[in-house]
């Protein structure tokens, strides 16, 4: 048996820089963020949110506890009076059009206040010709619906009987949906699961007087002293029965909000924590350091004290251990084994967009997983993925928006990330008008804002411009060099480029990109004169030279191809070297020579296995080929122009390594997983088929067995990126190595965005040369 020597980490780019003919801007201004970057810092002081007319009316419905026949809220009356739309409903303007039943049940429990008090008799009839003329909305699927709909207007229809209120409706959907609550209700009695329980108490409005249970009601009590944050869920509570919290608590509301209430608070930390995620998302977060690290040192306080806030709420607890852990704060993830199972979980077997953005959280949250024994978080996302992936395949999610986030977090997880792509698909699925509907809809301008669109978009396209300029200056290298003359090579200089220009954008980081693909450049083109050509002894003569820097007088060329590439590799060493002695005010020469040497020496090893027909140990073959696929010498070489002092001290240091080795054998199994049939065909050998052979294992098995080991590679790399404490290496420098096993998944998974050619070229068009295009409409 032979081995084949792994090939590169970066010589398995798709496409020649051939296939990228697209037009080049040059130029653009330089954007003046200061007045957007002003206003979303304003933001970050107060959470604003919009008031809404489905609460508003049962709060309005209270009576007065000293004089039952008077509400006790009458600024509440008022509000309705004052805010009806032209068209004669109860809701948000500029409403969605798919949002029609919630301006339904906004209508109907508005009717039902000013009816409850005998006020407004022409808002009431403006209400129910607006009901009459959109009755299809009440049964058509496509319409989003509110959470608790099919409870609640069925509820406040027979509460409109008792009123003696006429309703314009057909007998036939009042039938129907009479039928659908009675089955609904079923349902969650049978299941009788804590979720459910707790769903039953949020929608409590909707229950008739001989299911409604306030003492039950009230084990859901938070120390505000709402009933789920809920201010409709705690004026219907008042509705039945004396309750001093319950109405000390909307007091409060109605003193922030003056004569109206939202229908969700307080949510501030999940709104915060939702803001602070946008701006990383959409990557603009740099221009907020000092903002967003208050936001989460105020979350971990409240994590250690417990706060019903976070871990009452899914999506919320999800967000925030997601965010915490990504940011280096150490919180552990059993505060989600509550989430653990499905049927627990789901409150109707509806599943409306609450539910569904609460599942897509905690897969999200599933992702960091930063230990072998995270059972929590496998078993979360084992059943997360599942629905998730099954929600789209047979239409359960079918908002565009909701989709749209579904499939991309499925289709591009957390370890398979580019950064920048995932700026572009974020700003790109921004919708700064965009609606949240829970058992109304509302707004939230911290989170949902035309100033981080805008911004976010001039920032792209402001570094995107850098990155044409450096790479043009990097293509007149290769021409200017030679390198392009060269037999046996494929030039790759978009691809490097794109490859590191997707992670390190900011202009000051031009040296570390230009190291970064002049590295990758450079060993697959020697690579490939070794792996295509068998050229073994330019390998060898290359190795010489490198042995004999600095003896001049002994430099001898085996051919002219070995003297254009070895003459660069010299080159590109003394200028980079230069470059680190002035950042890092010591000579790093020595180790750039000596990570090129590796490389090479692992090359001529692996040569040699091939040459004997030898079967190394899969210790061996991984010892070699953490250096040969070239992170070492590509990333390690660049870490230095990444704006922090690299001491010895940290080069040398088993937390320094351990990151690097891990990121690299990642690169190397992912690439193993990939090619190892073809490699088998040829006799060749790599890590699957070294497991096939040392273990006895199947095809299959020493496949699962590989993609274990990255798996394991992968928790023991967030656990080394992610700690604070005892750590001695800078952040970027672990941001880059993660970078890396990133971007072997993007070059050899096939399960990722990446796997064909076409998607690869539209990811390096989207990142270098196509700037981000707003609708007129949002500028």
């Amino acid at each position: 048996m032979s081995v084949s020597r792994p090939q590169a980490l970066f010589t398995a780019s798709l496409l020649g820089d051939s296939q990228l003919k697209v037009a080049r801007k040059t130029e653009i201004a330089v954007p003046n963020v200061q007045d957007r970057k002003g206003r979303i810092k304003e933001i970050f002081k107060k959470v604003e949110l919009s008031v809404s007319s489905y609460d508003t009316a049962w709060v309005a419905k209270v009576a007065s506890p000293d004089s039952p026949q008077n509400p006790c809220f009458p600024q509440c009356l008022n509000w309705l009076l004052e805010n009806q739309l032209y068209d004669g409903s109860w809701s948000l303007p500029r409403r969605n059009d798919l949002l029609i039943k919630d301006s339904m049940m906004s209508t109907l429990a508005s009717i039902l206040a000013l009816k409850r008090w005998e006020i407004g008799e022409e808002q009431v009839n403006k209400g129910l010709n607006f009901m009459g003329s959109n009755l299809g909305a009440i049964v058509d699927q496509k319409q989003h619906s509110p959470t608790g709909f099919n409870i609640i207007f069925p509820g406040m229809i027979e509460n409109a009987k008792d009123l003696g209120l006429k309703l314009p409706l057909n007998s036939n959907i009042v039938d129907k949906m009479f039928r659908e609550r009675d089955l609904e209700l079923e349902r969650i009695f049978k299941c009788n699961s804590k979720g459910s329980k707790a769903y039953l108490a949020y929608v409590s409005e909707g229950l008739s007087t001989q299911l409604y249970d306030s003492n039950e009601i009230k084990k859901y009590r938070r120390k505000n002293g709402s009933i789920l944050n809920s201010p409709a869920t705690t004026a219907a509570l008042l509705s039945q029965c004396h309750d001093a919290e319950g109405l000390e608590y909307l007091r409060s509301v109605l003193d922030i909000f003056d004569n109206g209430v939202p229908t969700i608070y307080p949510v501030d930390v999940y709104i915060r924590l939702r803001m602070v995620d946008r701006l990383e998302k959409m990557g603009i977060a740099n221009h907020f350091p000092s903002e967003i690290e208050q936001v989460l040192d105020e979350t971990y306080r409240c994590w250690l004290q417990k706060d019903e806030e976070i871990f009452l709420d899914a999506e919320t607890c999800a967000l925030a251990f997601r965010l915490l852990t990504t940011n280096g704060y150490e919180v552990s993830s059993d505060a989600l084994a509550e989430f653990n199972e499905e049927e627990c979980f789901f409150s109707s077997s509806g599943h409306n967009l609450k539910d569904i953005y609460s599942v897509l959280e905690l897969y999200k949250a599933s992702e960091i997983k930063t230990s072998p024994d995270e059972i929590v978080l496998d078993t979360l996302h084992s059943w997360t993925s599942s629905f998730l992936k099954q929600g789209l395949s047979n239409g359960l999610i079918h908002e565009e928006k909701c989709r749209k986030e579904v499939d991309n977090a499925l289709k591009f997880p957390y370890h398979a990330q580019l950064e920048r792509l995932e700026s572009r698909r974020n700003i790109e699925c921004y919708n700064a008008d965009d609606i949240r509907l829970l058992k109304a809809s509302y707004r939230c301008s911290n989170i949902d804002n035309r100033d981080f669109l805008q911004l976010a978009a001039e920032d792209y396209n402001f570094y995107q411009a850098i990155h044409q300029k450096e790479l043009k200056v990097l293509e007149r290298w290769i021409k200017e060099a030679r390198l392009d003359t060269l037999e046996f090579t494929r030039e790759k200089v978009t691809y490097g480029y794109f490859l590191i220009a997707a992670h390190l954008r900011d202009p000051e980081l031009s040296d570390a990109r230009t190291s970064w693909t002049k590295n990758v450049v450079l060993i697959t083109m020697v690579d490939d004169r070794v792996d295509v050509g068998g050229r073994r002894e330019e390998l060898d003569n290359i190795i010489d030279l490198l042995e004999k820097w600095d003896d001049n007088s002994a430099k001898e060329y085996c051919s002219e191809e070995v003297e254009i590439l070895y003459g660069e590799i010299q080159k590109m060493i003394i200028e980079l070297g230069e470059i680190a002695f002035r950042r890092q005010g010591r000579n790093v020469t020595p180790h750039l020579i000596e990570l090129w040497l590796t490389l090479l020496r692992g090359m001529a090893k692996e040569h040699d296995w091939v040459r004997d027909e030898a079967t190394p140990t899969l210790d061996e073959y991984m010892a070699h080929a953490h250096y040969t696929i070239g992170v070492s010498t590509t990333v390690l070489m660049t870490e230095y122009f990444l704006g922090h002092k690299l001491s010895e001290e940290i080069v040398r240091s088993a937390e320094y390594n351990n990151i690097f080795k891990h990121s690299a054998n990642n690169c190397r199994l992912l690439n193993d997983i990939r090619t190892f049939k073809r490699e088998a065909e040829e006799g060749k050998l790599n890590s699957v088929l070294l497991c096939k052979h040392h273990g006895g294992f199947t095809e299959e098995k020493a496949t699962r067995e590989v993609e274990n080991m990255v798996d394991r590679n992968e928790r023991d790399i967030l656990n080394l990126m992610f700690k604070k404490k005892g750590s001695i290496v800078p952040k970027a420098c672990k941001d880059i190595l993660f970078h890396t096993s990133r971007v072997g998944h993007i070059l050899y998974s096939k399960n990722d965005g990446f796997s064909s050619p076409v998607e690869m070229v539209s990811a390096v068009k989207a990142v270098i040369y196509e700037p981000i295009e707003l609708p007129s409409d949002t500028v």
